[in-house]
């Protein structure tokens, strides 16, 4: 059944929201949400008869019990409150695990005691524990406020409580329990109810329920049993009465919207990716933010703040890094920052050239073949085969190197300089139509100027949404092709005429790939051999994060590594730095001993341009 706009007028809650009179330093109420004061009873002292089946929350997380030396009495502690509490308050608290009814609870303590405590005495502590603000009601409302009155309706949808809520039998009984899947809160319903919440799935109306109700118990159902149902879901603060959310556009502007195509994408890792296929931008997450996140658009900021207890602060950091990555309906990847220019950038800068995703998505279904089993067996076969006859001839392939350039030196560097583009090129597709055949989009590729040398690139960054093992295939299919072109080449030149061109040719391939793999397989620079670490460490920002760690390290601050992370952190950063400072430093000497050297003046007067027009303030007006 397909639901209407504005049929549905409920909302399945995870929490309830927090009792408005706990400050914001003291320790987190247990169970917030809890329906502890029960409708309709006059006297908060006296509790009703189906009090009795109420869950005692779970204080474990929040609070603790420990027994006071030479006193008959026991402190409950929680951050810095320390709360005195009866030998007997202190017994009835051990059992607060979110397994036992208050009826239970009451029991044991009378067991315990010798029947020397009244009736009601765990609901007394239950008040008690709710005036100390150690527990909080679930509503702002009154404890003796009537629920809402709800028009018989028989065509609303009654709501999906599935993503918050769990039904669960209980052993040798007649009742099933109602439990909360994030957090401890468990509420008891009868056997007829149980039966109604499992059609609690956002599909079935009140009417249709109603009919499978009364089909499977006869009579003795109500004629109004489940509007009775919802009244006592709102009542217990498990639904709230509020109006559904709409796909119309929001006149007001004031709710975020999620974009349509934004999907989750639960990580082997450990982690949440939320992608957008549309920018091709990507979030990662942690559970709770997922959570968080998922409430976007449904309901307003203020009852997301509530129900999760977090800070508007950090709500609005969730919606600006949603913003920031177009995420949100109406908005777009931001524009690179432009900063003021920097020499170094002509050291490496790339250049976007097109899409390259639809023209892959034409071509992968014809060669999957490739990333088979049988092909991987044979072709790792033949660069085994490769790899021996390689070492095996590697005189004759140096002596052969230095007979080609003393007869054409510096005539081999144009036909070089193409093979090398051609197998970067090769190189790069590697990497696209493997990221493709996983189901990866393929946004960009371009040219990357590295020291002035030409090469190419691909964005892969979706590839972050694969595991481990497949990140490594994208990353090394590249790798891997490159070594394919060295096997075509060594074989080539073994194969042809020394005299004829073809065997130039396939000797300067086989140089032209095993230069680009050796270059490629750096982890130092930010090639693949960087990528592969990164990859298979499962580190990301490498780079930056090795930095972070010793920087925390000197100023004393703590790190959030985990011990096998900061080993590889502590170990890459400083060859990282080694081999940007023999690198970079390098070359920089090269190029001032020149300027210096042949246009000192010219160079010291565009140094001192540059160095006027970059230190200067900027006007960000």
């Amino acid at each position: 059944m397909k639901r209407s706009p504005g049929q549905s007028v409920f909302w399945a809650r995870r929490f309830a929201q927090p009792h408005p009179g706990v400050p914001e330093d003291a320790p987190p109420p247990a169970n917030i949400g809890e329906p502890l004061i029960a409708p309709g009873a006059k006297d908060p002292h006296q509790a009703p008869t189906e009090c009795d089946n109420w869950i005692c929350p779970h204080l474990g997380p929040y609070w603790k019990l420990a027994k006071i030396r030479g006193a008959d009495q026991v402190v409950l502690l929680g951050g810095t409150s320390k709360i005195k509490f009866s030998s007997a308050e202190g017994f009835a608290l051990q059992h607060f695990t979110g397994k036992l009814t208050i009826g239970q609870i009451q029991q044991r303590c009378q067991k315990q005691f010798n029947q020397s405590l009244s009736a009601n005495f765990v609901w007394e502590l239950v008040q008690k524990l709710i005036q100390l603000e150690i527990l909080a009601i679930g509503s702002d409302s009154e404890p003796d406020t009537e629920p809402a009155i709800l028009p018989a309706s028989p065509d609303w949808i009654c709501p999906d409580l599935t993503p918050y809520w769990q039904i669960a039998p209980i052993p040798e009984s007649q009742q099933v329990i109602l439990k909360a899947i994030d957090g401890n809160l468990r509420v008891l319903f009868s056997a007829a109810e149980g039966y109604a919440l499992e059609y609690f799935t956002g599909i079935f109306t009140v009417a249709q329920i109603q009919e499978l109700c009364q089909q499977h118990f006869g009579e003795i159902i109500p004629p109004n049993f489940i509007i009775q149902l919802l009244q006592k879901l709102i009542k217990l603060n498990i639904l709230e009465l509020t109006e559904p959310p709409t796909t119309e556009p929001n006149h007001q502007g004031n709710v975020p919207q999620l974009k349509p195509g934004v999907h989750w994408i639960d990580h082997p890792d450990g982690y949440w990716i939320l992608r957008n296929p549309e920018d091709v931008t990507f979030l990662q997450l942690s559970d709770r933010d997922k959570n968080i996140i998922d409430q976007i658009g449904r309901r307003s900021t203020r009852a997301i703040v509530e129900e999760f207890c977090i800070s508007q602060p950090y709500l609005n950091h969730l919606l600006q890094l949603l913003a920031n990555t177009a995420m949100l309906e109406g908005t777009t990847p931001p524009p690179p920052p432009k900063g003021k220019f920097n020499p170094m950038k002509l050291l490496y800068f790339r250049l976007p050239l097109c899409n390259p995703d639809p023209w892959l998505n034409q071509h992968i279904d014809s060669i999957r073949w490739i990333w088979t089993k049988p092909f991987a067996i044979i072709l790792f076969t033949i660069l085994a085969f490769s790899t021996i006859i390689g070492i095996h001839q590697q005189t004759e392939i140096i002596q052969s190197g230095k007979q080609l350039m003393a007869a054409h030196g510096a005539g081999l560097m144009i036909p070089f300089a193409l093979l090398s583009m051609f197998v970067v090129t090769i190189h790069e597709l590697g990497h696209a139509f493997t990221l493709k055949n996983f189901g990866g989009i393929v946004p960009q590729i371009g040219l990357l100027f590295m020291m002035f040398m030409p090469a190419a690139y691909t964005n892969t960054t979706d590839s972050y949404c694969l595991s481990r093992f497949k990140r490594v295939l994208v990353v090394g299919a590249g790798l891997l092709v490159q070594f394919t072109m060295w096997a075509i080449g060594l074989g080539l030149w073994n194969w042809t005429n020394p005299s004829s061109g073809l065997h130039t040719i396939s000797y300067l391939l086989m140089v032209a790939s095993f230069v680009t793999v050796a270059i490629n397989l750096n982890p130092l620079a930010k090639f693949d051999g960087y990528y592969l670490a990164v990859a298979i460490s499962g580190i990301n920002n490498l780079r930056s994060r090795s930095f972070a760690f010793y920087s925390n390290l000197l100023r004393g601050k703590p790190t959030r590594e985990t011990p096998s992370d900061a080993l590889i952190l502590a170990i890459y950063a400083p060859f990282s730095l080694l081999y940007i400072y023999l690198v970079f430093g390098f070359l920089l000497a090269r190029i001032a001993d020149w300027s210096l050297t042949h246009i000192p003046i010219t160079a010291l007067l565009l140094l001192t341009i540059w160095a006027i027009y970059f230190f200067a303030p900027s006007d960000n007006r």
